[in-house]
């Protein structure tokens, strides 16, 4: 959940919790194209670190919580303006050990909590991240139909023309 101190008052917690979740998967490619005009020097408040996470899991979706595993993540968090302490936060929590995703994912952030930038970025860089993703779901989806098997039609093909001789 966000805190007070890391999100502006105006804007609502479930509409940054949804371009948050995007630009944690966001390709480090995009984010650059995204924001190339906007390279600026940020302050650290938590340079990009690496560290692991517990992944827990539930039976069945329901069931007692589970350890799955752990998983590696890289988080950061910065403000791009210095000279305002009332500047917003941008944070980013990235899977893996990309220190450059994490960086660019809490520079997107901190923008995007800019009221004259977000409908620009809303165009420019959560539209095409979530294209890509919707893109990059359906070609997983495609791959897994490819593996599909119908039961049904292996055990009819078993029972071939030999079987119905026998009888």
């Amino acid at each position: 959940m966000f805190q007070t101190y890391d999100h502006d008052p105006g804007t609502p917690i479930a509409e940054r919790q949804a371009w948050m979740a995007l630009l944690a998967r966001a390709p480090v490619r995009l984010l650059d194209e995204a924001l190339a005009d906007h390279q600026a020097t940020p302050q650290w408040l938590r340079q990009p670190e690496t560290g692991l996470m517990m992944v827990q899991g539930r039976a069945g979706g329901t069931g007692e919580r589970f350890n799955l595993g752990e998983i590696t993540v890289t988080r950061c968090a910065l403000r791009l303006n210095s000279l305002h302490l009332n500047a917003p936060v941008g944070v980013a929590y990235v899977l893996g050990r990309n220190h450059r995703q994490a960086q660019l994912a809490a520079m997107a952030d901190a923008l995007l909590q800019d009221p004259t930038q977000r409908d620009t970025l809303a165009v420019s860089l959560l539209a095409p991240l979530r294209q890509h993703l919707q893109h990059m779901q359906a070609q997983r989806h495609q791959r897994a139909q490819t593996t599909k098997v119908d039961f049904m039609t292996v055990a009819r093909e078993a029972a071939g023309p030999q079987d119905e001789d026998a009888e």
